[in-house]
């Protein structure tokens, strides 16, 4: 399904680069089919585009000598992290070499004092907050899955505790970036403001490898809340539980997640996770602050809910019972992929001003009705951001073509609302046709400049973002 640039030129690895990896890498490097597949596909609906070879790099160093060495021989170069990545992002459409960074996994230095951090790209989301185990603090940013934090960076990660903690933008203060000739450039620092120069952290936060490869962040950390409560609610209706939602956003309530699942979402959960809650339109919160602080919240979100037909409004105060909860919110995905054996899903993921979030979602849920299609609903309600999975047969093109053209009108909506194609997912090779719509020819011109003075060989991670010449 929705196979990626299947004319998209391919050449043989030339022989002098594929002997000058293999003699420095040695085990490290690799054209075996299955380690190559492996690094050419990811959770997306894409069909796979494998690289020629894989290096597995350990430093910087590496990185710069193996970019360098690519850039010789005019031979891409792609970034691969965890391959969670949901539009294609690291999929070889040109062939070319993929560099796997989760061997350059180090937490470099913790400074609780400061409340950030340093790590190489490969370490993953869950490991840093193990590596923080015991220091009072952690790193909030959640995606969902164990992604790693170069490629959340690349890609502009956030997730379930977006609406209090911010994303990936907010959240880097500085990086450590390969570009495309082999230099290496440090972007940011440490200091939680400044007005020196360009801000290339904020552009190469995004990027999704095409400018450059990150190889060292320094992100930002957060004291772990004294309290931490999680409560769950089932609605009549979409409508009730997204007009909760807005009056609380709206309200000023400080919640720290606020997710919301429809009822074949939460059929799907229940299936999977062996839970037993209720199979209607549901929001799942989560409160931080102090004791009082959160009860405070907490009372104050029950009674809005209550006003809009809320009911089992029921708390989650234990470790263990809030992490059973968002565990089953996690699990969401394969869950739902579980309702059609053998399905793929194609993920949407627009974004829209909290006000338009009613009115978008009504429109979608009406469109969903009249397409016949299987689409669990599920969003990061708090941001305004919520996806569907479409659930579709890939060898059944009708459902192909249906489910995409559903995609088109979603796209549609959310701009006509003055919201965004991708609200965390990125662009990849699955949202290209909707750049100009969004923002114009004239700022993508502005950005396929960006990206040749960077790259001008288009080098680096070729055919995302950016339609191509």
């Amino acid at each position: 399904m929705n196979a990626p640039h299947p004319n998209a030129a391919r050449v043989p690895l030339p022989r002098p680069l594929d002997t000058a990896l293999a003699a420095r890498f040695g085990k490290r490097y690799s054209t075996a089919a299955a380690i190559c597949l492996h690094h050419g596909k990811d959770e997306s609906s894409h069909a796979p585009a494998p690289p020629d070879a894989v290096v597995f790099a350990e430093s910087t160093e590496e990185v710069a000598a193996i970019v360098a060495l690519c850039r010789e021989h005019r031979v891409p170069v792609i970034a691969f992290g965890a391959g969670t990545s949901l539009e294609g992002h690291l999929l070889a459409i040109h062939g070319g070499v993929s560099i796997d960074l989760s061997g350059m996994n180090q937490v470099l230095a913790i400074r609780p004092e400061d409340l950030d951090v340093t790590v190489q790209a490969g370490v993953t989301r869950k490991q840093l907050n193990a590596e923080l185990h015991g220091t009072g603090i952690f790193f909030p940013i959640d995606p969902g899955a164990d992604a790693s934090l170069g490629g959340m960076a690349a890609t502009r990660a956030s997730g379930t505790n977006a609406v209090r903690y911010g994303t990936m933008r907010e959240n880097v203060l500085g990086m450590t970036v390969v570009l495309a000739d082999g230099r290496i450039i440090k972007t940011g620092g440490r200091a939680r403001k400044s007005s020196a120069g360009y801000d290339l952290t904020r552009l190469l936060v995004g990027s999704e490898g095409t400018l450059g490869i990150i190889t060292e962040l320094t992100v930002r950390l957060y004291p772990i809340p004294e309290a931490i409560s999680g409560a769950v609610c089932a609605f009549p209706d979409i409508s009730a539980a997204v007009n909760t939602v807005i009056q609380v956003i709206q309200l000023g309530v400080p919640i720290a997640r606020i997710e919301l699942l429809d009822a074949l979402a939460l059929k799907a959960i229940n299936r999977h996770s062996k839970t037993t809650l209720r199979e209607a339109p549901t929001l799942f919160f989560e409160f931080h602050g102090s004791p009082n602080s959160i009860e405070e919240q907490a009372r104050t979100v029950e009674e809005l809910a209550a006003a809009h037909g809320g009911m089992d409004f029921d708390w989650a105060t234990r470790p263990e019972d809030r992490s059973r909860l968002w565990q089953a919110r996690h699990d969401a995905y394969y869950a739902c992929l579980g309702l059609k054996p053998g399905a793929r899903a194609l993920t949407t993921d627009v974004c829209v001003p909290i006000s338009r979030l009613a009115d978008c979602i009504d429109e979608t849920v009406t469109d969903i009705a009249a397409s016949g299609l299987q689409a669990p609903l599920v969003g990061h309600v708090g941001d305004g951001n919520f996806h569907l999975l479409l659930l579709i047969n890939p060898d059944n093109p009708a459902e192909v073509v249906d489910a995409q053209a559903f995609s088109n009108r979603l796209v549609e909506r959310a701009l006509r609302m003055e919201g965004t194609c991708t609200g965390e997912h990125g662009v990849g090779i699955g949202k290209q046709q909707y750049l100009a719509l969004e923002h114009g020819e004239a700022a993508l011109d502005v950005m396929r400049a960006i990206k040749h003075a960077l790259d001008p060989d288009n080098l680096m991670n070729p055919g995302k973002i950016l339609h191509e010449a």
